[in-house]
Formats: C-alpha cells, sequence, structure tokens
C-alpha cells in the first residue's frame, strides 16, 4: 500500500468491471442499438450529469459526486416502456450505454476508477435484475401505473444499493489498507438514506414518467436534479473554504513555536484511520478531523511553549485548562458544537467525553509519547495500554495498534 501497490480487492473490482464493460460493448456491437432514440436520450441525460459533476478533493474519490448521471443510470436500467411502447434493449446494451455516456461527460477530467467501477456494476446488476423479467413477459401483469409495479422497482432499488454498499464498503477497506469489513460496511449503509436514497427514487420516478409520458418526461426531472447537483457543489465548496480555515488556525501553534511541525496533520490523519476502524460515519470522520486539526489550539494561551508541545506529561489539570481555551478559541470560528466538545473535553476521564474525544486524546498522546527518544512507538503503546483504566478506553488504544500493525493511516484519495 505505502510503496503504490494497488490492493488485490481493488484489483478484483476494477476486474469485474472490466469483465463486464466489455462483455457489454461486445455484445452491443454485435446485436447493434436497439430503439437508438432512447439509448441516445439517457446516454445524453448520463453525459450531462457526468459534466457537471465536480472532481472531489482526495479522499472523496468514492463517494457519489454526480446524482445526476447515477439517477439516469438507473432509469435506463429499469426502463420497461417509453410512453406506453415496451422497450427492446437489454442488460448489456444498459452497461454499454452507461460507460460511454460517463466517458464521454467525462472528457479532460475522467472519473476515479473506483467510482466508475462501482457505476458499471451496479448498473449491470439493475439490469440483469430487471431486463429479462421484463423481455420474458412476467412483468406484463403489472402496467406501468400500478402500486405492484412500483413496489417491485423500489425493491430492486434497494438490492442495487445494498451491493453498492457491499463493493463500496469493501473498496474502503482496501484503500485504508485493511482492517474489519463490518464496521466499513456500517458506515456505507448508514450514508444510504442521505443522496443514495434521493438518487434512487428519482431513477424509479423517471423510470415510470418515461414509461406513461415519453422521453418527454426526462427534461422535467433533469432540471430539478441538476440544479440540486449544482447546489450541493456550492455546499462542498464552502465546507473546504472551513476546512482550509480550520487547517490554517491549526498551524497557528506550530508557526508560534508551541508544537512540532505536521504534529496536527499526524493527529488528524492517525485519529481518522482510528475512526475508520471503530465505524465511525462520515460526517462523524468530519468533527473527528477538524477536532484533532484543532486540539493544541489553546496551547496558545500559555506565556512559554511546553517542551515538544507534548501536553501528556502536563499535570491533569493544567491540561484541562488548556483544552478549555481550545475550546473556547474553537467556538468562535462557527464550527459545529460536536467539534468544539473534541476540543474542549480532550482532557476528561474517557468515560465523561464522547468517542472522537477519545480518539484525538489517544492519538494525541500516542504522538507525543512516541516522538519522545527515550520512548518510542513500542513504549508508547505500552503506556497506553497502562493507562486504559483511567486516562483512555481499551477499544481506542486496540484500535489505533491495529491501524499502526498496518502500517499507519493510508494514503488520502483512491
Amino acid at each position: 500500500m505505502r510503496t503504490g501497490t494497488t490492493p488485490s480487492a481493488v484489483r478484483c473490482v476494477h476486474a469485474l468491471a472490466g469483465a463486464v464493460a466489455v462483455g457489454a460493448l461486445a455484445w452491443t456491437a454485435w446485436r447493434g442499438v436497439a430503439q437508438p432514440r432512447v439509448a441516445l436520450a439517457y446516454g445524453m441525460l448520463i453525459a450531462l450529469g457526468e459534466a457537471a459533476r465536480r472532481r472531489p478533493r482526495s479522499g472523496g474519490g468514492l463517494r457519489e459526486t454526480a446524482p445526476l448521471g447515477a439517477a439516469g443510470t438507473l432509469a435506463y436500467a429499469l426502463l420497461g416502456e417509453v410512453g406506453g411502447e415496451p422497450t427492446s434493449h437489454g442488460a448489456p446494451q444498459v452497461v454499454a450505454v452507461v460507460l460511454g455516456a460517463t466517458l464521454a461527460g467525462a472528457v479532460g477530467r475522467p472519473p476515479a476508477l473506483d467510482r466508475l467501477a462501482r457505476r458499471v456494476i451496479g448498473a449491470g446488476f439493475a439490469a440483469v435484475c430487471f431486463q429479462p423479467l421484463h423481455a420474458s413477459g412476467v412483468l406484463g401483469t403489472w402496467p406501468a401505473h400500478s402500486p405492484y409495479y412500483a413496489l417491485f422497482l423500489l425493491l430492486l432499488l434497494a438490492l442495487t444499493a445494498l451491493c453498492d454498499a457491499v463493493i463500496a464498503a469493501a473498496l474502503a477497506r482496501a484503500r485504508a489498507g485493511g482492517g474489519a469489513y463490518g464496521p466499513a460496511l456500517r458506515r456505507e449503509l448508514r450514508e444510504l438514506p442521505g443522496v443514495g436514497s434521493a438518487i434512487g427514487a428519482t431513477g424509479a420516478v423517471m423510470a415510470l414518467a418515461v414509461a406513461a409520458a415519453g422521453l418527454w418526461a426526462l427534461p422535467v426531472f433533469c432540471v430539478p436534479l441538476l440544479v440540486t447537483q449544482l447546489s450541493v457543489h456550492r455546499y462542498e465548496a464552502a465546507r473546504a473554504t472551513r476546512r482550509q480555515t480550520v487547517a490554517s488556525l491549526a498551524r497557528t501553534t506550530e508557526i508560534a513555536g508551541y508544537t512540532p511541525a505536521g504534529h496536527a496533520r499526524r493527529v488528524a490523519a492517525l485519529s481518522r484511520a482510528v475512526g475508520r476502524e471503530l465505524g465511525l460515519s462520515g460526517a462523524e470522520l468530519t468533527v473527528l478531523e477538524y477536532g484533532a486539526l484543532m486540539h493544541d489550539v489553546g496551547q496558545l494561551s500559555l506565556p512559554d511553549p511546553v517542551p515538544a508541545g507534548a501536553t501528556e506529561p502536563l499535570p491533569p489539570e493544567e491540561r484541562r485548562r488548556i483544552a478549555r481555551l481550545g475550546g473556547a478559541v474553537v467556538r468562535r470560528t462557527g464550527v459545529p458544537p460536536e467539534v468544539v466538545l473534541v476540543v474542549e473535553r480532550q482532557a476528561d476521564p474517557y468515560r465523561d467525553q464522547p468517542l472522537t474525544a477519545r480518539i484525538v486524546r489517544t492519538v494525541n498522546a500516542y504522538d507525543d509519547l512516541a516522538a519522545d527518544p527515550a520512548c518510542g512507538p513500542l513504549r508508547a503503546l505500552e503506556r497506553l495500554r497502562l493507562a486504559t483504566a483511567y486516562d483512555h478506553e481499551p477499544r481506542v488504544v486496540e484500535a489505533l495498534a491495529t491501524v499502526l500493525a498496518r502500517g499507519g493511516p493510508a494514503p488520502a484519495g483512491p
């Protein structure tokens, strides 16, 4: 992982997606494109969504950043009729159109391979579940306006979302350098009720609307979803600006000579790795990262810097005072209250802390102790284990040991 080697799980997912794509393209080239007008309309919709995609910053390669393209993909995979006339495209053509449209819309800024693989496998899964049943006439007893037909589509969407979550968890676990699969899967499942449910519902409604009203229904759903996608991009830009502000504030202690260079970034990266190991959600990992970056801000209140910036050897009351002062500063930055709680409670007994604060406290103590030539990494871990009765939660210490045994935090991004 550290040397740039792609994990085996990632290679397997990419190989599966590649095999599906090659088979779909070969089948479509041999049989020809059925109903090319319909294929072109959906291809343009997917390409438009991909063209409006905002390239995720480092570390965000797995999260869906083109909801319009994803919704169009599901709508085409679940399309059985167009204006009351049955469709004749099959599952291979669905994959071929989705792949071609995704690459066409991403000219100049290709999508991450992980996300492209998920898009191809998800489209293939949904189409294989739906198109053969539609072609065989099994669904003919349910007209497109039947509630049973809509419930069937929702069931397929739920299965497709579950398939995607399983693959995303495997990719995230592999990119993080290993660890337990269960926490990674739970984290992906917790993300589904957000953007994932909106994408799935839009795809199903789009397929039903086109079945009744024809291709003219696509622009009706395309414009609102495109506006929503652009609004989400502006929100993400605001979040990126906030993160830059947090990172700049975290560097003030280094510039002022209160903490060693890179200490806050090391604690933040290692804290995120420990949080992933413990199964924290994406929002919790963000809180954890912000709290870790700013955990030493309270040291600016000290008249003289602590030697090497290490607060762990200080008396408990002094550490609590620094933490409370840091919380007061962080509160003025406008970050969520959960971040403030991480900073101002990091010196409390771990039983009185939220899990995010426990992680930051333990990782900060490890970084302070490991940097001491008289201690070192192994003795630092041993000292943390000996302090689990009061200062550090055993579960956090063991998660830290697991992450370190794998070589530390994985590089950000796929």
